[in-house]
């Protein structure tokens, strides 16, 4: 198979994903006010650029491991990425932690198929699980406090998970540029 011609929709800058104006990222006015604020700014706009890269594919296309022998698809990021906002929730409760989504372990890249249906319910798992978590941490005022029984800082859970989409969003960056050459930010 041979590799995919480099492409962007940017009009501007060719090394830009796409155009500011066409940027859902990009925010006019002052940027965020106050640590929570920027945290979940940085948050957001990691989300945000999870869906770019994944955005205009196909199942088949999405659940592709385009770097073997890596088990890494996009679909599989999504997936990972719900589990994972659900491992961060079991981490800030006391009570019975919530099951897995996917199974065994790595089961949330391993069971990424070129399913419409698995797409959606990746799509929707993501969803679900994000808005739980955020809803969870918006109950702690204070970002040092600290929380379930690992007794990890609010702060820490916070920064842990923009981290993870920032990793991840590297790994969507190769990802994609190797389904369809498409590249940028």
């Amino acid at each position: 198979m041979s590799a995919p011609e480099r492409w962007t929709r940017s009009t501007v800058h060719r090394d830009m994903w796409l155009d500011a104006d066409d940027d859902p990222r990009e925010v006019d006015g002052p940027s965020a006010e106050g640590e929570r604020a920027t945290l979940l700014d940085y948050l957001r706009n990691y989300r945000l650029t999870l869906l770019l890269k994944c955005e205009g594919l196909d199942a088949e296309q999405l659940a592709r491991r385009s770097v073997p022998p890596s088990n890494l698809s996009l679909l599989g990021l999504v997936r990972h990425l719900a589990e994972v906002e659900r491992d961060w929730r079991n981490w800030i409760t006391t009570g019975h932690p919530e099951p897995g989504l996917y199974g065994e372990p790595d089961g949330d890249f391993d069971g990424a198929s070129g399913s419409a249906d698995l797409v959606a319910a990746a799509s929707a798992d993501l969803a679900r699980e994000q808005a739980a978590t955020d809803a969870a941490l918006a109950g702690f005022a204070d970002l040092g406090e600290r929380v379930g029984a690992e007794r990890i800082a609010v702060r820490d859970l916070m920064v842990h998970r923009i981290e993870e989409y920032a990793r991840h969003c590297g790994h969507a960056d190769l990802l994609r540029e190797c389904i369809d050459g498409r590249v940028g930010q």
